[in-house]
């Protein structure tokens, strides 16, 4: 399945920054990640706080996993899996994301379940 969305230009996407995006109508966060120098696209619904608000979260690693931390309450999701690291209970969609010709594009069809 080819049903991948170009969000914006890799110039736009500014380093350790978020961004929000509507993909086939579902808000995400994508982020680009120097420390990985992976790029990452998640659910921006925080499930905790109850809002769409992790694309303004703070990205970082624990024991060399990338997260994003919400900033309502601060839980940190896992960039790569979706899983909250403080409450497991919980967790974003992940979706895959390239960059392709200078475009940052996201492929909402093959989102991993929350």
């Amino acid at each position: 399945m080819d049903n991948w969305h170009t969000i914006c230009s890799e110039k736009d996407l500014v380093p350790n920054i978020g961004i929000c995006a509507l993909v086939a109508g579902k808000q995400v966060a994508v982020f680009n990640c120097t420390r990985t120098g992976s790029l990452y696209a998640v659910s921006n619904y925080d499930p905790i706080g109850k809002a769409n608000i992790l694309s303004r979260g703070i990205i970082g690693s624990l024991e060399d996993k990338p997260y994003v931390a919400s900033p309502l309450y601060k839980q940190h999701f896992n960039l790569e899996t979706g899983e909250c690291l403080e409450e497991p209970v919980h967790k974003i969609e992940v979706y895959p994301v390239r960059e392709q010709d200078g475009q940052i594009q996201v492929q909402a069809a093959e989102a991993v379940a929350a």
